[in-house]
């Protein structure tokens, strides 16, 4: 598969990623953006070094324009980010009562992710959630780790909801924009 994911990602992800693209490009009709929320959703939850760009390469086909088959895609993804990022955010509230349990997720070194968690946690501390926000519209960079960083240090739902979402539709659309270029998506 010549997929322009696969030539920008590490080789030991291509396997999981080209079956990932062989999922989403399943994704046709309503089914279709049920498998793109719920891919987005998990993405969402769960750490997992996949793009959450690659909902932008479903072929989902409901007889609409090419402009309104994205901004659909990238609503529905948008949504099921949001939605697992307040997840996340519970189970966050959850487990950080005491200060133990903080300081350890603090001190959590991710590898592969550790340069976003530390950018994270400095830009939730010093713009809150428009930095959250900020931070998850950068394409390819994982932004589950930066959803975990930033439910250590906030509580409000709807906000985080907010800036989850639109940091979702924003790296999308940057995505989309780059890749209309290269591959006319």
């Amino acid at each position: 598969m010549g997929s322009p994911l696969l030539s920008t990602l590490p080789s030991a992800l291509a396997p999981t990623v080209w079956l990932m693209e062989a999922f989403v490009a399943l994704a046709t009709g309503w089914a279709g953006l049920a498998i793109v929320f719920v891919y987005s959703l998990v993405l969402g939850i769960v750490v997992l070094p996949l793009p959450s760009e690659l909902v932008l390469l479903a072929p989902i086909d409901l007889g609409l324009s090419k402009t309104a088959r994205l901004a659909l895609t990238v609503l529905v993804s948008s949504l099921g980010k949001a939605l697992g990022s307040v997840l996340v955010l519970r189970f966050s509230i959850s487990v950080r009562e005491s200060d133990p349990v903080r300081g350890r997720i603090e001190r959590v070194h991710f590898r592969f992710h550790e340069w976003t968690r530390i950018v994270s946690v400095r830009m939730a501390g010093r713009y809150g959630y428009l930095g959250m926000a900020l931070v998850l519209s950068i394409p390819l960079v994982p932004d589950t780790a930066s959803v975990y960083a930033f439910s250590v240090l906030e509580d409000d739902y709807l906000r985080f909801s907010i800036a989850a979402f639109a940091g979702s539709v924003a790296r999308l659309l940057v995505v989309a924009l780059l890749l209309e270029g290269t591959i006319g998506l």
